[in-house]
């Protein structure tokens, strides 16, 4: 597989195209066989590990405060440092720095590990734990992202995306349940250990990969180079429009998360056990969503999803903030990861089609501070707010600003499609077929 700046990546080699289902086609690449494999048993200990982290906080401190200091402090590296690891991402080789991160992700789960089943944890080292970690992933998730159009080429990209979505929620179904039953059972030192002990499988498949790269660095200063990017997603509209929704998103609404151990002990009383459920039937929701994705052919319709679903899960946010019974709390937070991961994957679909190879890695550092890096401004507003008006009706308010921005961004449609249409084709990439599904549709809406 070869990389060339600034022109689109070598197509890798693939199976006969026959022998794999339609909803699995990303899979005739080897290279994304290893990736898919090690990311899978890598995820559930990651879940397990999120799980476990805000109920050691929680039972530490009992502080709603806390819990949104430690999401803060666990994402805003992402939000400060992405730009730089769009950079890494474009001029480095991927493949290694994808290494590099998975490796040290590793570590510092193992010292969270040794400090917790040694009794010796306290709230500040998980603080600093959960920043370094932060720090790492404003590296990795660019060049990960990245990554995804080098191992399977751009005709089956869209597939591949929502392959690697149904795997991180897959993980997202198993890991908190068992680390509920874990923590419940033998501690959460375990499920740190559990996840540092899961980093293997990805290293040891990144490390079996057949990867030829050559390193092609964009000319001008890193700082040039940073601003670029900037620039090429502010003057692009459908891009600028899609960031900005998942941004406030973002902000207001995935902080219900942060707040999940509060509902469950709380509001919900069931402890552990009950966060498990919670955060497991997200897991359900957000899975289906991504399968759902992977058998759709082409592109099209993919900005109304991401309307539909942005609304979506406003609306399911506002009737989970309102629940009180733990069975009906669960059964909500199904669409709520459907909606969540739908949104979240087809904005990451619509960007990687219309984003050019030279650009790449920047605008997915952005995608990055967007998704990711935001999300710490709100676990931490929203820690203070639930604090003063309570977890239910912080997680309420924030569902009625989801709402008004899929408005908004409902508004925008119609000029953001026609767009973003024109883009794709200049990309050459349509999914499945390239171009033609597009085009038939525009000679259509002509006729």
């Amino acid at each position: 597989m070869t990389a060339p700046s600034g022109n689109n990546s070598a197509e890798p080699a693939a199976s006969p195209p026959s022998r794999v289902p339609h909803g699995l086609r990303a899979l005739r690449h080897r290279n994304f066989q290893l990736f898919f494999g090690g990311q899978l048993i890598s995820l559930i200990g990651t879940w397990m590990q999120n799980v476990a982290q805000s109920w050691l906080v929680y039972r530490l401190t009992g502080s709603s405060l806390l819990l949104g200091v430690v999401g803060f402090a666990g994402q805003i590296p992402v939000f400060l440092i992405a730009p730089l690891g769009g950079i890494v991402a474009d001029r480095k080789n991927r493949h290694r720095v994808v290494i590099a991160t998975q490796t040290a992700s590793m570590l510092l789960a193992f010292i969270l590990a040794v400090l917790t089943l040694a009794k010796h944890v306290h709230v500040w080292h998980v603080i600093v734990l959960a920043a370094l970690l932060g720090v790492v992933n404003a590296f990795d998730i660019p060049a990960r992202q990245s990554f995804i159009v080098d191992m399977v080429g751009k005709e089956d990209l869209i597939n591949a995306i929502a392959l690697n979505s149904s795997m991180f929620n897959g993980a997202r179904v198993v890991g908190p349940a068992v680390a509920g039953v874990l923590v419940a059972r033998i501690g959460e030192g375990w499920c740190f250990f559990g996840n540092a002990v899961s980093y293997i499988a990805v290293i040891i498949g990144l490390l079996m990969m057949s990867v030829t790269w050559q390193i092609g660095k964009p000319s001008g200063s890193p700082l040039e180079n940073i601003v670029e990017g900037f620039q090429y997603v502010r003057s692009t509209q459908p891009i600028r429009l899609l960031l900005l929704l998942l941004g406030l998103v973002s902000v207001v609404g995935m902080p219900y998360a942060v707040l999940m151990p509060i509902f469950a002990d709380r509001i919900l009383h069931r402890g552990a056990d009950g966060l498990g459920l919670l955060m497991g039937a997200t897991g359900v929701g957000a899975l289906i969503g991504a399968l759902s994705l992977a058998f759709k052919r082409g592109l099209k319709g993919l900005g109304s999803w991401v309307l539909l679903s942005s609304a979506g899960f406003g609306t399911s946010l506002i009737l989970f903030g309102i629940s009180r019974h733990f069975w009906l709390s669960v059964v909500l937070l199904v669409p709520v990861g459907y909606c969540m991961m739908v949104q979240m994957a087809s904005s990451n679909t619509l960007i990687q089609s219309i984003v050019p190879d030279r650009l790449r890695g920047r605008v997915m550092s952005v995608y990055s501070m967007m998704f990711m890096g935001m999300a710490p401004i709100g676990a931490l507003g929203a820690g203070v707010v639930a604090a003063r008006l309570g977890a239910a009706l912080t997680v309420s308010i924030g569902g009625m600003a989801c709402m008004l921005g899929s408005a908004a961004f409902g508004m925008r449609l119609p000029i953001m499609r026609a767009e973003a249409r024109r883009l794709i084709l200049a990309q050459g990439l349509a999914g499945g077929d390239p171009a033609q599904e597009i085009l038939s549709q525009e000679v259509s809406e002509k006729a």
